[in-house]
């Protein structure tokens, strides 16, 4: 089962199983862009902290922190693991 990473409570640890399909040019870009940064299927991260209206949303990953505005996040498919 998948979850939307911004439904979900700080503290949570996910893993990245995929990205959301890629129609547009921008969404391809963005794959290309969060892979440099790390960001792979398989990846395990911690959702750290959600702004106040919830844009952005940090995680921390491979020992730095990243944020992601929910859209970037809504192009991630993640499974909770803890």
């Amino acid at each position: 089962m998948t979850d939307r990473l911004r439904d979900l409570q700080p503290g949570t640890t996910v893993r990245v199983l995929s990205f959301n399909s890629t129609e547009s040019e921008g969404a391809e870009l963005y794959v290309q862009q969060v892979t440099r940064l790390g960001l792979t299927p398989g990846t395990t991260f911690r959702l750290v902290r959600r702004a106040p209206l919830g844009d952005p949303i940090e995680i921390r990953l491979r020992g730095y922190s990243l944020a992601l505005r929910p859209y970037e996040a809504d192009a991630l498919r993640v499974q909770v693991i803890e």
